[in-house]
C-alpha cells in the first residue's frame, strides 16, 4: 500500500513538473515570436509565388525553429508564409528594415532585419526570382558585348519599426 502511494505521489510530482516546464518553454517561445516588424512598402512586391500590393505590412517569425516568416498586410486580408535562413550583417546597420531585390520593375522580399542585433533572416529565393536573376545575368553579359544599356538590378531597403 505504501509503495503504491509513493508511486502515485512520484507520478503526480513528475506530471506537475513536466506541465510547468512546458508552460515556461511555451511562454518563452511566444514572447520571442511576439515581436514583429512593421513597414510601409511603397511598391508591389513578391514573397515566394505571391504578389503583394503596396501598403503596410508586418513580418513575424512563426515557428519555434525561427525559420518561418509570416508577412501580413495591416488589414490582415493578404498574407504569405516563407522559409528563411539566419544571417549576420557585415555592415553597421542597426535599423530595422526590409530588403528587396529589384529586377527591372519586379521587387522580391529578400531579407528581414529587426534592428535589435546584427542578425537577420534571408528568405529563400523563389523559382521566379531565380529565373529573373539568371535572365538578368545573361542579358547583362549580352549587353556588355553589344555595348547596350545594362539591365537594371538593385537592392532596395525599406525602414521598419519593431513592435
Amino acid at each position: 500500500m505504501k509503495k503504491e502511494l509513493l508511486k502515485g505521489t512520484t507520478m503526480l510530482a513528475l506530471i506537475i513538473t513536466l506541465s510547468l516546464a512546458t508552460a515556461v518553454v511555451s511562454t518563452n517561445a511566444q514572447s520571442a515570436n511576439s515581436n514583429k516588424l512593421v513597414a510601409n512598402v511603397p511598391f508591389e512586391f513578391s514573397v515566394g509565388y505571391k504578389s503583394m500590393p503596396a501598403g503596410e505590412y508586418s513580418v513575424q517569425i512563426i515557428t519555434s525553429a525561427s525559420n518561418g516568416l509570416l508577412i501580413r498586410s495591416a488589414d490582415g486580408k493578404i498574407s504569405a508564409l516563407r522559409l528563411s535562413d539566419a544571417t549576420e550583417t557585415r555592415k553597421d546597420k542597426p535599423a530595422a528594415r526590409l530588403v528587396f531585390h529589384r529586377y527591372g520593375e519586379r521587387y522580391f522580399l529578400a531579407e528581414v532585419w529587426n534592428g535589435a542585433d546584427n542578425t537577420g533572416r534571408v528568405l529563400r529565393q523563389s523559382q521566379e526570382e531565380s529565373t529573373l536573376a539568371g535572365e538578368m545575368t545573361i542579358a547583362s553579359a549580352n549587353n556588355h558585348a553589344s555595348s547596350a544599356a545594362p539591365v537594371a538590378y538593385e537592392t532596395v531597403e525599406v525602414l521598419a519599426v519593431l513592435r
